[in-house]
């Protein structure tokens, strides 16, 4: 199998438990076509539906952009990933357990396959090129409907084994009773919105809709929001004292709401902590498809190419 050169073009995919994200990306880096299709959900054979679908999307992409023929892929997929072995090893939305990505993918699709952890690769983009670049130890938090990060000690990702940066089910102090709970279940925008309608009776839309409700004077919402702040900047203080983390970088949904978002949470965690040292609190810079360039950089690494 020939690896090609530097200056080829790859493939990415992110595997997503809606939605599956496809670029074919040049040797300079440029996004030449993306597209958006449906994950396929098969539970007999949930990781050979996916990979039967990338190959389609391999051929689909190689017919529409035929000056640029891909030496190399990138894919990236959600849950526990051991990105060593080539394995999947479980995705509680998808379906699979221990399943060889990297082996199968690479018949399928008949070039050399860089497979990842989703977060871990889009946190790698942001670590390199986005906020927290200065920083050799930092924590890339993704909160939107769950909670997952990735860990960053000494400038080098930590991995576990796919283990690492389950943040989303730390355990944190229970707003609502005596002894704890996930982090997940208090900090996440989908939380946010899920306890405000089970306190209040009121939907809304999101995250966003209590934050905006918090602002107007509702106090049932002001307390859900300062409950998922304290929950986050638990956890943060947790990765402090532990790993020493100098940087979080902020991503996912609720990162959209900002200063409302970050200036609480700086002031609780330098309320919580005494004489370590305060992280700087980031909010993400690239994105929603950082995790497709991601998966783009593994690719590369491949083919010897610097990012």
């Amino acid at each position: 199998m020939v690896l090609g050169t530097a200056e080829s073009a790859v493939l990415c995919f992110d595997v997503g438990g809606t939605d599956i994200k496809a670029g074919v990306v040049d040797a300079k880096g440029q996004v030449l076509g993306m597209c958006r299709v449906p994950t396929p959900l098969d539970p007999a054979r949930p990781g050979e539906a996916v990979l039967d679908r990338l190959a389609e999307l391999k051929a689909e992409l190689a017919s529409e952009f035929p000056e640029a023929p891909a030496k190399a892929a990138g894919i990236i997929v959600p849950g526990i990933v051991d990105s060593v072995a080539g394995v999947g090893i479980y995705s509680a939305n998808l379906g699979w357990r221990n399943f060889p990505f990297t082996a199968e993918a690479t018949k399928r699709l008949g070039i050399p396959v860089a497979f990842d952890h989703d977060v871990r690769s889009a946190a790698a983009v942001e670590h390199s090129f986005g906020g927290s670049k200065e920083f050799n130890d930092v924590v890339v938090m993704v909160v939107g409907t769950g909670i997952a990060a990735a860990v960053f000690s000494g400038g080098k990702a930590v991995t576990a084994g796919g283990f690492a940066g389950e943040l989303g089910h730390a355990q944190v102090p229970d707003p609502d009773a005596a002894g704890s709970t996930i982090l997940e279940a208090v900090g996440s925008a989908g939380a946010i919105a899920k306890r405000y309608h089970r306190e209040s009776g009121i939907r809304v839309d999101g995250a966003r809709g209590v934050l905006l409700r918090a602002s107007a004077g509702d106090a049932v919402a002001a307390r859900v929001w300062a409950d998922a702040v304290d929950a986050l900047a638990f956890t943060i203080c947790q990765c402090v004292n532990i790993i020493g983390t100098e940087a979080v970088v902020v991503g996912g949904g609720l990162a959209e709401a900002g200063d409302d978002l970050l200036e609480p949470l700086r002031k609780r965690v330098d309320a919580i902590l005494d004489f370590q040292r305060r992280p700087q609190l980031i909010r993400a810079q690239l994105g929603q498809d950082a995790g497709l360039l991601g998966a783009a950089l593994n690719a590369r690494a491949l083919l010897g190419a610097t990012p």
